[in-house]
Formats: structure tokens, C-alpha cells, sequence
């Protein structure tokens, strides 16, 4: 448990703020207090998130398939839920924050992490390779969801504006939730060889690989279980806090409403991505593709529905279509996708141009 500081950190903050929040939040107006205040929430979530993301794998090797995948998704995912829902409801609320973070989901795991792990992955290997079924299983999940929540809204008559209407939303509910049960079942049960490299499909391989360094840090199934209940309850309350900043950077220093977005799915992604990085510098990039595009796919068919049935419950109206600019860049990258994907073998090339994406992606964010 000595090793587990992080959780001291995390509740005494969420305490804290408990008992101080309103009277440390109701004045941001001095530049050192703001950026203290925002440093501080920024780094106890993104270190709880580590730590979440840590019990979760070794709950997942643990428990075994399907439950561990479950276990993994839902966490992370559940960050995601919760800190879009308390940006969204806190002061004037922003009902497009679930758009905006779905959308820098997709741009910073499909380009940025993806360029920077082939990139990496090519200057050490000249060329790796990986399972084409496994990654074309994930786009063809992917693609039809991307454009079905962030591009269809543009164009439907029912509802003013960029939104669904009821019966639209409640459709896309079921249907992303739909379509990721089965992708699950194909993952971990059927056809779960397409999500191992090629050369260890025969083995008993686990769909989704952990690093091999968690075998050491693993304990019962009970520790790791209270461990990320615990991680995860104080992030309730830290979620609702740094949602103050966040709003208040956005509104007084006239910065882009996208950087809001942008904000949490830093702060969700950063683990995962990390893990992801290394794997590809390790020669695993199954394990980096696995990571990456399950992240993404987890973000879109679960996080959209979720955040819809918030705005059926609380009357909200929740705010799907992309712009022109971002709808482009959206076709752009999941087209490249589908085309950097369509070989076994990847090469700096194909790292280098989902990078310059994703450079253009931030630029954007600050000049369209």
C-alpha cells in the first residue's frame, strides 16, 4: 500500500476541494492562483488516471477474457463520462464538450499516437508488421460510428442545428452499443486470432495484450478491485472541480471552446497512449494497434450514447455535428486510416504523415 501514495493525494485533494472548492474557485481572476489551482487538479486526476488504468490491467490479467476487457473499457471510458458530464453541467454548461472530446479523441489516437508510434516503430525497425484482419476489424466499426455521431447531425432536418432528435438519438444509442457487443464477441471470442500477431496466432495469446511488467505488481483480484474504486470515487468530485478552470480559461481568456475537448481527452488518453508508444518500441505493434484503435472505438460507441442519455435525463440539449473544418479533417484522417491500414507492413512514411495531421489538427484548434 506504500505504493499506493497516489490515492492519499488523490483523496486528500478531493477532500479539500470538498471543503474549500467554492471559495478557491470563486475568484480565478489572478494568473498565479489560476494556474496553481489548474496544475494542481490537472495532475492528481492525470496521476489517478495512471493509476485507474494500472488496476484495470492487472484486474483484467486477473480475471481473464471477456471480464478483464470489460473491466479496462469501462474505466477508462468512465473517466471519460464523468468529467464530460461535470464540464458540461458547470456554470453556463457546454453541450458540444462531448462532440469536442470525441473529436480529439479520434485526432489524437488516430494521427498523433498512431504517427508517433509508426514513426518510432520505423526508425527502429525499418518496417514492422501486425494482424490486417485485427486493425480492419476496428475501422469497420470505426468509420460508420465517426461519421453516424459527428457528420449525420450536420444534415438532419428533424432537429435545428448540428443535434438528433429523440428517436434518432435513442437509434444511435442502441446501435453503437450494438455494434461494440458484437465487436466485443468477435474480439475476445470467435475470431479473437485477428487481434494477436500473426506469428502467435496459434498461441493462447490474449486478445488485447498488458505490459509484461504488470505480472509483477499483480495481487488478488479484491486489492486491485478496491484500489480502483477508490482511484475512481474521489475523481467524481475532482472532475466537477477542474471543470471551473477549465470553463473559465475558455470563456475569459477568449481561448477556442475545441480546447475544452481537447483538455480530457489528454487527460484520459495519456495512460493508455504511453503504453502504446512503448509497445511499438518494443516490436509490439499488435499490442500499439490494440491499444489505439480500442481506445478509439471504446470513445465513440460508448462515450456518445452515454453522454446522450445524460442529455435525456437532465433535458440538455447535447451538440453532435462537426463544423466544415473539423467534418474534413474527420474524413480526412479516418480515409488514412483506412489506407495506412491496408498494408501488414508499416514505415516511417505512414508515421510521418498522421503526425502532420495532427499538427494541422492543433493549429486549427487556434486558427480556422
Amino acid at each position: 500500500m506504500r505504493s499506493e501514495w497516489a490515492l492519499a493525494v488523490n483523496i486528500v485533494t478531493a477532500a479539500l476541494f470538498l471543503a474549500f472548492g467554492k471559495e478557491w474557485l470563486a475568484d480565478l481572476s489572478d494568473a498565479l492562483w489560476f494556474g496553481f489551482v489548474l496544475a494542481w487538479l490537472f495532475g492528481v486526476i492525470l496521476g489517478s488516471a495512471f493509476a485507474v488504468v494500472r488496476h484495470a490491467e492487472s484486474l483484467a490479467v486477473k480475471l481473464g477474457e471477456p471480464v478483464g476487457t470489460l473491466v479496462l473499457t469501462l474505466a477508462v471510458t468512465g473517466i471519460e463520462v464523468m468529467m464530460i458530464a461535470a464540464v458540461m453541467s458547470t456554470g453556463q454548461g457546454n453541450p458540444a464538450l462531448a462532440r469536442d472530446a470525441m473529436f480529439a479523441v479520434v485526432m489524437i489516437v488516430l494521427n498523433g499516437m498512431v504517427g508517433l508510434s509508426l514513426l518510432l516503430g520505423g526508425l527502429r525497425y525499418h518496417e514492422q508488421s501486425y494482424n490486417l484482419q485485427g486493425a480492419n476489424a476496428f475501422l469497420a466499426v470505426i468509420v460508420p460510428l465517426a461519421v453516424l455521431a459527428l457528420v449525420l447531425p450536420n444534415f438532419t432536418v428533424s432537429t435545428p442545428g448540428p443535434t438528433l432528435s429523440t428517436l434518432q438519438a435513442a437509434f444511435l444509442i442502441v446501435m453503437s452499443i450494438g455494434l461494440y457487443g458484437v465487436f466485443l464477441a468477435i474480439q475476445i471470442a470467435r475470431h479473437r486470432d485477428y487481434f494477436v500477431h500473426p506469428d502467435a496466432a496459434g498461441e493462447s495469446a490474449p486478445a488485447h495484450a498488458f505490459d509484461e511488467r504488470l505480472v509483477h505488481e499483480i495481487r488478488s483480484a479484491p486489492f486491485h478491485a478496491v484500489l480502483l474504486l477508490a482511484y475512481l470515487a474521489p475523481l467524481v468530485v475532482l472532475s466537477k472541480q477542474i471543470a471551473v478552470p477549465i470553463e473559465h480559461a475558455i470563456r475569459v481568456l477568449d481561448a477556442p471552446p475545441e480546447l475544452g475537448g481537447l483538455l480530457v481527452a489528454v487527460l484520459i488518453l495519456s495512460p493508455e497512449s504511453m503504453s502504446a508508444v512503448r509497445a511499438a518500441l518494443a516490436n509490439q505493434l499488435q499490442r500499439s494497434i490494440n491499444v489505439l484503435l480500442g481506445s478509439v472505438l471504446a470513445t465513440i460507441s460508448l462515450t456518445a450514447p452515454a453522454v446522450l442519455a445524460i442529455g435525456f435525463v437532465t433535458g440538455q440539449t447535447i451538440v453532435l455535428g462537426l463544423d466544415a473544418v473539423d467534418t474534413t479533417l474527420l474524413v480526412l484522417t479516418l480515409a488514412l486510416s483506412v489506407i495506412t491500414f491496408a498494408s501488414a507492413r508499416t514505415n516511417v512514411l505512414l508515421g510521418a504523415v498522421h503526425l502532420l495531421l495532427f499538427l494541422a489538427y492543433l493549429m486549427l484548434i487556434f486558427e480556422r
